[in-house]
């Protein structure tokens, strides 16, 4: 495994951590979090690739320890933008994308205005959701008042009890404790306004479809079948955007199952991109 640096990313007047490891190449895998994640949980994956490619880890905007400003555009638009500013600042050039809950959305849509710069992409619980209805907590989150008291209510043993559904294999103590740590009130807040600004999810996932399905790029799908929040029966119409899609189900792994089941997502996700990248992306 290669070493895993942390450091600074800074554009666009903001800045965040950046996990990375590898050469400095303008070819990379960059992973992408989603709510409320952070660039270090894909620390491992980010060394275990280190090995063969570039590969860097970002904190997007209003998550983890990124700058949380009001102003900030809390979009799925706004976030596919601040990534393309985000990847030139850093050089790369040619992304393989790892993307996981709303990062699928954020690095989608990115790659449906860029499809040239996108060398394959990982789907991990997320992807092109046509006709996907919104969880129990997306309601909570897109309901005005009701959304801010539940923001404002949240503890850390609320927090636990909450993860423990539809996760049956657990979530490491630290992996909660660290999410629950940058939850803080600009999170929640930026969580607020991008569930609200996210109404008409199938126009996304159809803008998507059309811009990526010619391409026919290199995909994986990892989906923790568990999933309470987003259903895997979205697993297998990721071929209907990516006709040569790799589909593995982790039968008994949640939303995170790169948390969950680090070993079998690695099992996956590493070879495939070992297979797309090779040692020239580094």
């Amino acid at each position: 495994m290669a070493d895993v640096r942390h450091g600074r990313w800074q554009c666009a007047g903001l800045a965040g951590p950046l996990c990375e490891a590898g050469g400095a190449g303008a070819e990379a895998v960059v992973f992408v979090h989603g709510n409320p994640g952070c660039g270090a949980e894909w620390a491992p994956l980010v060394g275990a690739a280190g090995d063969f490619v570039r590969a860097v880890a970002p904190d997007m905007p209003g998550f983890g320890h990124a700058d949380k400003p009001a102003g900030f555009d809390y979009t799925v638009a706004g976030y596919a933008r601040h990534l393309d500013t985000l990847l030139a600042t850093l050089g790369i050039a040619r992304a393989h994308l790892v993307l996981h809950d709303f990062g699928g959305p954020w690095g989608l849509a990115w790659a449906a205005a860029h499809p040239e710069r996108v060398a394959s992409v990982t789907l991990i619980n997320t992807g092109i959701l046509a006709g996907y209805r919104w969880h129990y907590l997306a309601r909570i989150w897109r309901t005005p008042l009701l959304g801010e008291l539940f923001q404002a209510t949240a503890t850390l043993p609320a927090f636990r009890l909450l993860l423990r559904h539809g996760n049956p294999r657990g979530l490491p103590p630290g992996f909660v404790e660290r999410m629950f740590e940058t939850y803080d009130a600009g999170t929640r807040r930026a969580v607020l306004r991008l569930y609200r600004a996210t109404g008409d999810v199938d126009a996304l996932a159809n803008a998507a479809q059309a811009a990526l399905r010619p391409h026919d790029l290199p995909a994986l799908v990892v989906w923790g079948a568990r999933d309470p929040y987003l259903p895997v029966r979205h697993a297998g119409l990721q071929r209907e955007t990516f006709p040569r899609a790799e589909v593995v189900l982790l039968e008994d792994s949640g939303h995170w199952p790169f948390a969950d089941h680090p070993e079998a997502v690695a099992a996956a996700v590493l070879p495939f991109l070992r297979r797309v990248a090779g040692a020239g992306g580094s």
